[in-house]
């Protein structure tokens, strides 16, 4: 049985479902409790506070678990990060009142206020800073505001928030995304069935944004097409039995490109363009 642990309320709850679900790995989200069943006998998963998932795979309660980078770096734990998810994107930063000046705060005993207290000791360690932590659960943008802190180290998505309260972005520290992490014991007792899972996982990542174009193509402009059609290794002719010479050009695209590759194509002469989603793409 592989258990992974997802987590079990916030941002990253419903994709997480989402790209399981896509993967084939159904979650039986009706029945849900503290574990819920799978459509993959071996395979279950647990709800967890997605702070607590790292700390959950790393006692070997689960074997694998998903759940936000920030919060795997902050919990300086061993484990193993097997795959980037390309959701839940944000950058973890520094910001002050938009009156201050950062560099007149840093010149005395800096106080920051943030839900990252290891990440952010390390980061003012290294550019030899003197700092007092203030550790917050929550609402950490008013903290500047009311007096608590100077500065504050926070995730940010749109910098909306940031905004609304005033406060503008000192530096970048990392950026984050969701994440899929191993216990190093399970990966060396369930090594097969948890690649397994990284392979099912992985093609439904690698497919999100991409389109598979295709088009009959006319012999002579063959070339031209092959030309503008990136592919991932180049796109794919075949010889399309026809009155005239005739060829079949498929790529895999990125979304935002599709318009520009069907444009070019038709001016060119392409014809019978098709553009299909694509569910999991495996290399």
């Amino acid at each position: 049985m592989i258990t992974i642990a997802i987590p079990n309320k916030g941002r990253l709850l419903e994709p997480t479902i989402n790209l399981l679900n896509k993967s084939g790995i159904k979650v039986n989200v009706e029945s849900r409790k503290l574990y819920a069943e799978t459509s993959r006998r071996n395979v279950r998963v647990i709800f967890i506070r997605a702070r607590d998932i790292p700390e959950i795979v790393h006692s070997g309660s689960a074997d694998l678990g998903i759940t936000g980078y920030d919060i795997v770096v902050e919990s300086g734990l061993d484990l193993e990060i097997l795959l980037k998810l390309n959701y839940g994107r944000a950058k973890l930063v520094v910001a002050c009142k938009e009156e201050d000046n950062p560099e007149d705060l840093m010149r005395k005993k800096v106080r920051i206020a943030t839900e990252f207290p290891r990440i952010t000791e390390n980061h003012f360690k290294n550019k030899g800073i003197n700092f007092e932590i203030i550790k917050v659960s929550g609402a950490t943008e008013i903290m500047p505001l009311i007096g608590v802190s100077d500065l504050i180290v926070d995730l940010v998505t749109t910098g909306n928030t940031l905004k609304m309260n005033k406060l503008k972005i000192v530096e970048e520290i990392l950026e984050t995304e969701a994440c899929l992490i191993a216990n190093k014991n399970s990966l060396k007792e369930k090594g097969e069935e948890i690649n397994e899972i990284v392979l099912l996982l992985k093609g439904v990542v690698n497919a999100k944004n991409k389109k598979l174009v295709m088009m009959n193509v006319p012999e002579d402009i063959l070339e031209k097409i092959k030309s503008i059609m990136p592919g991932l290794a180049g796109p794919t002719v075949a010889k399309v039995l026809s009155d005239k010479p005739m060829y079949a050009v498929h790529a895999v695209v990125d979304e935002e490109d599709v318009y520009d590759v069907i444009i070019k194509a038709k001016r060119i002469g392409a014809r019978d363009i098709l553009v299909v989603p694509i569910e999991r793409l495996i290399p």
